[in-house]
């Protein structure tokens, strides 16, 4: 599959392309899209939540962290349904369930119901978003996989602006009386499109499904998911609560149910039985160093989103309107250079447009530190927005060859695997980024004030991808050998 000469092997719609593959690839971004809507709107309401539902500290925050945990706890078990029952079906049980769940979000009594909901809603989205990068890699044939990626970057790059900036904006616009209720609602119409259109365009189970996929593995899924559990919950937990002796036990914990995870797959595989993480990934150079980078990566970008976000509303004192709407550079920016690095330079540069990407992303990450410091609280959003391109264009031009060469040399039967610990893998990334760079900006915050924290803050989100740049040395040159070799 990973040459033009070889032989087609079956199934042959999947090798020569699905006939509707680019009608296909806007349903699964349709539901990625959902996806960072969910995860990024909802932060702007919680003021609201609280004053309309009432509540602790804890219970609102739990609001955001239910989903995240449900979701990252899920991920890689949705990834092997895929395999067992077919993506088709899988994407489309998660799109429902999702969409159902918003409605219970929108429709909460109290602030229990709307936690009780929002968990609902993460265990659907692990079923539904595992499913999109073993769809996109089955309805293309590999010399478009490169443009098919580039797409995301984009999509993912604006859904992650417009979050902020939409939920601001229906919080305050109380549309029919609403409220913060909207920024659930607005999942309906793109889940119901989602659910009618996937029925329709995107290939059939038997041509997704992996050929002797055997059965789910129920030790392991529970397994796993209590290291996940132990791993992902004091991230989710520890910033806003001071990172009490408890969160660095149970991190350290999940290091031995991990391994007694790995000796359980080694065991299933042994037996003839079919693991639920397959084991020959992390045998491939091209998923194990995507997994390091990416993680490194990811770390930094969802820190660097925060950090923005809480120093322009406690530090400038902006609404979330017009902190939302100052990000619209960044979004510009990322759409510029994934258009440039999808269609253009990755096909032909692979690796070397990623490293170039790093760089650009990171001269922007210090250009920020440049202009928040040498600004102060007459700082404005056009001051900003040179910086903010510059690190939108760098993501962009990441966003193509990183998943491209991370499912270089990814067979059929591990699809479902690789697509599931590669969004967990972006889940983990994003609670470590916000655990690490969320702590760092409050405490140098209460020491030497907001201007001074988010620009080393900012510092900090530049040294964490100059070490994405150097584990990128690890990535193969190119995803496939057409493309220039490894």
């Amino acid at each position: 599959m990973t040459s033009q000469t070889a032989p087609p092997r079956a199934p042959a719609p999947p090798t020569a392309g699905h006939r509707l593959r680019w009608a296909g690839l806007a349903v699964v971004l349709a539901a990625e899209v959902m996806d960072l809507l969910d995860t990024t709107i909802v932060g702007v309401a919680a003021p609201s939540v609280r004053q309309d539902l009432g509540g602790s500290d804890a219970q609102i925050q739990w609001i955001t962290a239910s989903y995240t945990l449900a979701f990252a706890v899920l991920l890689i078990t949705g990834g092997r349904l895929g395999d067992l029952f077919g993506r088709r079906r899988l994407f489309v049980l998660g799109a429902a369930g999702f969409t159902l769940a918003s409605l219970l979000c929108a429709a909460a009594p109290g602030a229990g119901t709307l936690i009780a909901a929002r968990t609902v809603q993460g265990l659907f989205a692990a079923l539904l978003i595992p499913q999109g990068l073993g769809l996109v890699k089955a309805m293309f044939p590999p010399e478009q996989l490169g443009a098919a990626f580039g797409l995301f970057g984009p999509v993912l790059g604006l859904s992650s602006v417009l979050g902020p900036t939409l939920g601001g904006y229906l919080t305050d616009a109380d549309l029919f009386g609403l409220g913060w209720r909207t920024v659930f609602l607005i999942n309906l119409p793109l889940g119901l499109l989602a659910v009618l259109a996937a029925t329709r365009i995107l290939p059939a189970d038997h041509l997704t499904r992996t050929p002797g996929a055997g059965r789910l593995d129920p030790v392991g899924v529970l397994v796993l998911g209590l290291a996940v559990l132990l791993l992902v919950y004091p991230l989710v937990q520890g910033r806003e609560l001071d990172w009490p002796l408890w969160t660095f036990l149970s991190m350290a914990a999940s290091v031995p149910v991990l391994w007694l995870f790995t000796r359980h797959q080694r065991g299933v595989l042994r037996r003839g039985g079919t693991p639920l993480v397959e084991p020959s990934l992390f045998g491939k150079r091209a998923f194990v160093s995507a997994l390091a980078t990416g993680l490194v990566f990811f770390a930094a970008l969802s820190g660097l989103l925060l950090v923005f976000t809480l120093h322009l509303q406690l530090g400038l004192g902006w609404t979330p309107l017009h902190a939302g709407l100052s990000m619209i550079p960044l979004s510009v920016g990322v759409v510029v250079g994934a258009v440039l690095s999808g269609g253009l330079l990755a096909p032909r540069y692979g690796r070397r447009v990623l490293h170039a990407g790093i760089a650009v992303a990171v001269a922007g990450a210090l250009g920020l530190w440049f202009t928040v410091e040498r600004g102060d609280a007459g700082l404005t959003s056009w001051q900003l927005a040179p910086a903010l391109a510059l690190t939108g264009l760098g993501l962009g031009l990441i966003m193509a060859p990183f998943f491209d060469i991370a499912l270089a040399g990814v067979e059929e039967s591990e699809t479902g695997s690789a697509s599931g610990v590669l969004n967990a893998q972006q889940q983990l990334g994003g609670s470590v980024g916000v655990a690490l760079l969320g702590t760092a900006f409050f405490g140098w915050a209460r020491a030497d004030g907001f201007r001074h924290a988010a620009g080393w803050t900012y510092g900090l989100v530049a040294a964490l991808l100059a070490a994405a740049f150097l584990t990128a040395f690890l990535l193969p040159r190119h995803a496939r050998p057409e493309g220039g070799g490894h």
